[in-house]
């Protein structure tokens, strides 16, 4: 693990970030920057004020390998913090990163800034702000076979957060996304990959129409197979917590679980 660097260190550190204009200086400020987020030093960077600089390198006028690093920086920064939820999305990083989704970007710029997202979207606020800056179909469209593994989770992550908020599950399903989630639920999928879209398709099912619409997609088999002793407990956990929501106040739903689980336990 790197040293930990005095305050007024990380405070130089930041002054130089937001002033050079070179980008191999600003490569070795962010992998410095990098070093104290592995370090967990995250509350220095952000009381040295490292926040505005790393938005504004996520930006066009930057090359492809600055914006991957500014915003995994932004990713560790936001990573279980509400209070960095705020700052972050205050500083004014959600368009960018969403722009980053694009399929301009790098896959690893890509991916970066799907990570950043995620964690930004466990706030009901920053939801809202996501879904707004058009996120949604630039994740969806992550979600194909085009994409590496990791880029599909972390795309198919950040969706299940945003499916926290009931305007967007509407949003979410309407892009037709629902069908390509149970897809992911299959057997010749990494685990991760079934957890993140048990997941989504769990919030998904918050509302009404969704649940009928995932259960028509054959969801229901695949999910109740994934709580095998063959798949991980936290595959087990989102899958069983899917099911749970879409049998929620849908008889129809809850019969098809039973007997799908009859049928498998005999």
């Amino acid at each position: 693990m790197p040293p930990r660097l005095a305050r007024r260190d990380v405070q130089n550190l930041v002054r130089t970030l937001g002033a050079s204009a070179c980008p191999s200086q600003q490569k070795q400020d962010l992998d410095t920057i990098a070093s104290l987020c592995y370090a967990e030093d995250l509350a220095d960077i952000v009381a040295a004020g490292a926040i505005p600089p790393l938005v504004q390198l996520l930006g066009p006028g930057s090359p492809p390998e600055v914006q991957r690093l500014a915003a995994w920086a932004l990713l560790k920064l936001a990573s279980d913090s509400p209070d960095n939820y705020v700052i972050i999305a205050a500083a004014g990083a959600i368009p960018p990163l969403v722009q980053l989704l694009g399929l301009a970007s790098p896959p690893g710029v890509q991916l970066s800034a799907a990570g950043a997202l995620t964690n930004l979207a466990n706030s009901a606020d920053n939801m809202v702000t996501i879904a707004a800056a058009g996120a949604i179909p630039r994740l969806v469209q992550l979600l194909g076979p085009g994409s590496a593994l990791r880029l599909q989770q972390n795309a198919a992550a950040t969706l299940r957060n945003l499916a926290g908020n009931a305007d967007n599950q509407v949003t979410i399903a309407a892009t037709g996304v629902i069908p390509l989630l149970v897809q992911m639920l299959g057997p010749g999928s990494l685990p991760q990959i079934q957890q993140k879209a048990a997941g989504a398709l769990g919030n998904l099912a918050g509302n009404n129409d969704n649940q009928v619409t995932i259960a028509s997609a054959e969801s229901i088999p695949l999910l109740v197979q994934l709580l095998g002793p063959s798949s991980p407990l936290y595959v087990q956990t989102d899958a069983a917590a899917a099911l749970k929501h879409l049998a929620y106040r849908n008889n129809g739903n809850r019969a098809a679980i039973t007997a799908e689980r009859h049928g498998i336990s005999e």
